[in-house]
């Protein structure tokens, strides 16, 4: 007998899929003509648009979601006004965090603290243990200056760090049983599940440092391939505790592994260091599936000038997913959606162009939309959080365009 369709064990039928988890199935299933899903990767500028005439209900509550990154006034609106005021669709996706972002996912963190008054600045400590020179009293909606960060050899990377990845700590297990409840309902709504996990470059570059850990891995090998196993330990426990309860249809790894002209390390290195770890998390990871029958996609997310690692992540992970194209380092998501016609890509839109008014947009917009809305599998959002040159005006004219050419 059949297990009754759960999205856990057997995929629930499409009639009782939430309408975001339709459109967002067709558009991975690369469906030609399919609506795009009406999203946006954050922002930037909302105290901006405060200031210039955004609905601001005094009464919201503060809010920790991807929508309010970097936003320090906790009197702007939440996820779900926002959703409102720019016609965003509910989530097509439920993601499942515990495995780090833009940070290893320490436990415990590292104490945030005043280290150093410098007068109109000082220097904290984050929840990473790095140190960063802030405007007093402001430590976010701006990109800190990066002074130190806790690794910086064997010694500091074993006392400092490697005991707060221990996967056995058992404040990782607090609210365990409240996430999977959400996540199981998602499922059962036939959203699609999605494991986010720091990626290994940038787990790395969180450690060591953008500019030392370049150096180390020609200096100190011995200590990135430690780093990168209990990187791997890490995930490995968690996805498996997590998958006792959930068939994964996603796992997506903020990985910023390119700048404006490429990969910051080599092809080379990548296969060295990196890749091994990816590919025997994602087969562990396939291993585990309670639904055998299920599809995993692997999803990159990297700033930058990602063309030329598409091919290398496709080779050697099966990679099908990929965000935000940054227009400004050369991403053109028509040119890629031709060249690559099996590949999933969700960005790609000029946060610059926005910031230009109608006339610019306009131009933009048609000449990405419909080409993209033909190929399928697409679905546009700024390819950074919407900065704070863009003023409100324009970018509502921008969300009326997407509605209008995006079905």
């Amino acid at each position: 007998m059949s297990p009754t369709p759960d999205g856990i064990r057997t995929m629930v039928p499409r009639e009782r899929m939430s309408p975001s988890a339709r459109k967002l199935r067709d558009i991975y299933a690369i469906t030609p003509g399919a609506p795009f899903l009406k999203a946006e990767m954050g922002f930037f500028a909302l105290e901006r648009w405060a200031r210039e005439g955004m609905p601001v209900d005094l009464t919201f509550q503060p809010s920790q979601s991807r929508y309010m990154a970097n936003v320090h006034d906790t009197r702007l609106p939440d996820k779900d006004t926002l959703a409102k005021l720019f016609d965003f669709d509910p989530p097509g996706h439920f993601y499942l965090q515990n495995l780090g972002w833009c940070e290893a996912a320490f436990e415990p963190a590292f104490e945030v603290k005043v280290v150093e008054d410098r007068g109109e600045y000082e220097v904290v400590q984050d929840i990473a243990g790095r140190h960063l020179l802030c405007f007093k009293g402001r430590r976010s909606g701006f990109m800190p200056e990066y002074l130190d960060h806790p690794v910086k050899d064997q010694k500091t990377w074993e006392e400092n760090v490697k005991w707060r990845l221990d996967p056995k700590t058992p404040q990782r297990f607090t609210d365990l049983a409240k996430r999977l409840e959400a996540a199981r309902a998602a499922a059962g709504q036939g959203l699609l599940i999605s494991q986010q996990i720091i990626g290994g470059c940038m787990y790395l570059r969180s450690l060591i440092g953008p500019e030392h850990v370049l150096y180390a891995y020609y200096d100190m090998p011995e200590v990135i391939h430690d780093a990168m196993r209990t990187w791997l330990a890490l995930a490995d426990a968690v996805t498996a505790w997590h998958q006792q309860h959930l068939t994964f249809d996603e796992v997506f790894l903020a990985e910023d592994i390119c700048y404006n002209h490429g990969p910051l390390i080599s092809p080379e290195m990548m296969r060295e260091f990196l890749l091994p770890y990816y590919q025997q998390l994602i087969r562990n990871i396939i291993s585990r599936q309670l639904d055998a029958s299920r599809h995993l996609f692997v999803h990159i997310d990297t700033d930058g000038h990602a063309e030329s690692v598409i091919e290398l992540y496709q080779e050697a992970i099966l990679m099908e997913a990929m965000s935000p194209f940054e227009v400004a380092s050369g991403c053109d998501v028509v040119k890629l959606g031709r060249k690559y016609p099996r590949l999933v890509m969700r960005g790609g839109i000029d946060k610059r162009i926005i910031a230009q008014g109608p006339p610019a947009i306009d131009r933009h917009l048609e000449y990405i939309l419909p080409a993209m809305r033909a190929r399928g599998g697409y679905y546009p959002t700024c390819d950074h959080g919407v900065p704070e040159e863009c003023s409100y005006q324009n970018y509502l004219y921008y969300r009326k365009r997407c509605v209008e050419l995006g079905g």
